[in-house]
């Protein structure tokens, strides 16, 4: 059985700062998972591909090069092998064009990206508990 703690979020964000801030908040959160960051929907897209054990959750920013993260959710909600990874968009985006976009793709959930560090890491406090305590999540499977 896998632990809670032992599930990988992958968190998909072009904007290093925003990373280093997720990081830290992270941290500050005391969540224990182990983190992988991606600086866009293909690196998204091919981390995912190469994964011997999936992400238990994705982070997802919606305004990225190259592919964004529209177009990295209607990928992974199509894949078998992906689509079942909870898929939390998390963005500066307030539009109600790309709230109902994803949800139609299958997002679980959308959040506007906090203003403030604290606000950050009371987000990811509540994310951990939500997603890694109270919420069954399917097991983590390799390649098929």
């Amino acid at each position: 059985m896998i632990k809670p703690h032992q599930l990988t979020i992958m968190v998909a964000d072009d904007d290093e700062e925003d990373r280093d801030l997720i990081k830290d908040a992270l941290k500050e959160s005391r969540l224990l998972n182990e983190i992988h960051f991606v600086k866009d929907g293909e690196e998204l897209m091919s981390a995912l591909r190469a994964a011997a054990r999936l992400p238990g959750l994705i982070l997802l920013d919606l305004n990225m090069p190259r592919m964004d993260g529209r177009e990295a959710l209607k990928e992974i909600k199509s894949d078998p092998r992906l689509k079942q990874i909870p898929v939390i968009v998390l963005t500066t985006s307030k539009a109600e064009e790309d709230v109902y976009r994803t949800y139609n793709l299958g997002v679980n959930s959308f959040i506007t990206k906090p203003v403030t560090f604290t606000s950050l890491v009371d987000l990811m406090r509540n994310l951990g508990r939500y997603w890694f305590e109270i919420v069954e999540l399917p097991k983590e499977k390799g390649p098929r």
